[in-house]
């Protein structure tokens, strides 16, 4: 019963979310054909492609069915135009089921279930988790929860793309780009 109500309420939940999002006179594209990548999960290979596209690495968008977080990331972020084309520009893009029974290859070769890979490796226990890997596949930057907007998410993009989180901290990296904002 409590099973039936949380997905009755998950399902009303997206349709007014998708509703929002197509009244607001934008194209939406799915998240699923136009922001992630097509894999088998072996992320050697994975890497590989990554390279020989010439991509600053791997994102990795950690979640859950029942996560309303994850829904509105995909219903409002994920599906946006500029979002899709800059991501796919500049990484490749993946799900990870955190319950997910499903094998795969992690980054050093080692076959394990994805569940085993969001928790035991990348300590995903809430989600969604935006997690984004260099081409040695070693983990560069990690955010948990959904971003405030396509605006935080690009400026995220943005901040790994430009390596610039070698310098410093995505607090102060959004700060100096609220600061440019209202300069214009």
């Amino acid at each position: 019963m409590r099973k039936n109500i949380l997905l009755l309420f998950l399902f009303l939940f997206s349709v007014v979310v998708a509703g929002t999002a197509s009244a607001s006179g934008q194209a939406t594209r799915d998240p699923y054909k136009y922001f992630f990548n097509e894999t088998w999960y072996e992320m050697p290979e994975e890497l590989a492609n990554a390279k020989q596209a010439g991509k600053k690495g791997i994102m990795i968008f950690f979640e859950m069915d029942e996560c309303p977080f994850c829904h509105y990331m995909k219903m409002n972020v994920l599906n946006q135009p500029k979002v899709q084309e800059y991501y796919r520009k500049h990484f490749l893009n993946f799900t990870v089921d955190i319950e997910g029974d499903v094998e795969m290859v992690n980054f050093k070769g080692k076959t394990l279930r994805m569940k085993d890979f969001a928790f035991k490796e990348n300590r995903v226990r809430a989600t969604p988790v935006i997690a984004f890997f260099d081409l040695s596949g070693k983990r560069i930057f990690r955010h948990t929860g959904k971003t405030s907007g396509v605006e935080e998410f690009m400026w995220m993009g943005e901040y790994v793309a430009k390596g610039l989180y070698k310098k410093m901290r995505f607090s102060k990296f959004k700060r100096q780009k609220r600061k440019e904002k209202k300069k214009h």
